[in-house]
């Protein structure tokens, strides 16, 4: 597995959701804040997001792209202007009509734990908005064109066809991101060959007895070049950052399976139960048993 890759399935939880929005003349609606993450596409015409908090309003036309990884509340309208007006997306059913231009957006959300977030995924902004550009980002173009022809659920297969194609959606998102960011660390993280080759080695074995010569020797740096690069890029060390990543992968495996405790720790690079178990606790503040069960917990 690669860093992104990994980074989306340690949250994802189920599939996602989506709607198709069609509405015409003056019109508003509100999405509340929600524990995942939010998108919309443009099908036709165009509108505004207005982000809760006082954010900057966003201009969306045909064919652009929205995420709000967070779950920020929002408003979409035919013009920014008066929020009050706005009803619940829910209440939404008005057909399209009146002295407006049509629009017809795809919206949807993701469900995601938050609780133990990769780093990527953190840094993305409150709004990560993808204008159609031509030549720009052709897998994303791609997926939407398809996400178009396959809204109507009424198509043969629509009901594998598109949860997938939205799964591909939050991958070319987070990509596409990647590629314009001119502030998030991650992009620079996974430009660097030194700390590329490390995490890719971590992420496609984190059981394996990793040290800090071992992995320098697999990104073909000494083991000082490696601990000065990757620390001041990821942002902590490279066997602190195995550590909390075995850590969220064996949350992961707890969260979504009934694999035995020991078949967790042994997955996660932990000899023991009693090891992966004291690990665990430290790191979220709940014993594995109590997480299984839905205890509370605490992220660091």
């Amino acid at each position: 597995m690669d860093v992104v890759s990994d980074a989306i399935s340690a949250v994802r939880i189920g599939q996602p959701s989506s709607n198709r929005l069609r509405v015409g003349g003056s019109w508003c609606t509100r999405l509340a804040p929600y524990e995942g993450a939010g998108f919309h596409v443009v099908l036709a015409g165009g509108c505004w997001l207005l982000p809760d908090g006082g954010g900057e309003p966003v201009t969306l036309g045909a064919g652009d792209v929205v995420l709000l990884p967070h779950g920020a509340g929002h408003v979409l309208a035919d013009a920014p202007g008066d929020t009050a007006r706005a009803v619940p997306f829910e209440e939404m059913t008005r057909p399209a009509g009146g002295n407006g231009r049509e629009v017809e957006l795809l919206c949807g959300k993701y469900r995601l734990d938050h609780a133990r977030v990769h780093p990527l995924l953190a840094e993305l902004p409150q709004v990560v908005h993808l204008p159609n550009r031509v030549g720009a980002h052709p897998e994303l173009r791609s997926a939407v064109d398809l996400l178009a022809r396959e809204v109507d659920e009424r198509r043969p297969g629509a009901c594998l066809a598109l949860p997938s194609l939205l799964d591909l959606l939050l991958i070319y998102m987070v990509r596409a991101w990647m590629t314009e960011s001119a502030t998030g660390s991650w992009p620079a993280v996974l430009s660097d060959p030194v700390t590329t080759a490390a995490l890719r080695a971590l992420h496609s074995d984190p059981a394996a007895p990793w040290t800090n010569d071992r992995l320098a020797a697999e990104a073909g740096v000494s083991r000082a070049t490696l601990a000065r690069r990757f620390t001041a890029l990821v942002g902590r060390p490279p066997m602190a950052y195995l550590t909390w990543w075995r850590l969220t992968l064996a949350a992961t495996r707890l969260r979504d399976t009934d694999a035995p405790l020991a078949a967790v720790a042994r997955e996660a690079g932990y000899g023991t139960p009693y090891a992966l178990s004291h690990a665990f606790s430290r790191e979220f503040g709940v014993t594995p048993g109590r997480f299984r069960a839905g205890g509370s917990s605490s992220s660091r």
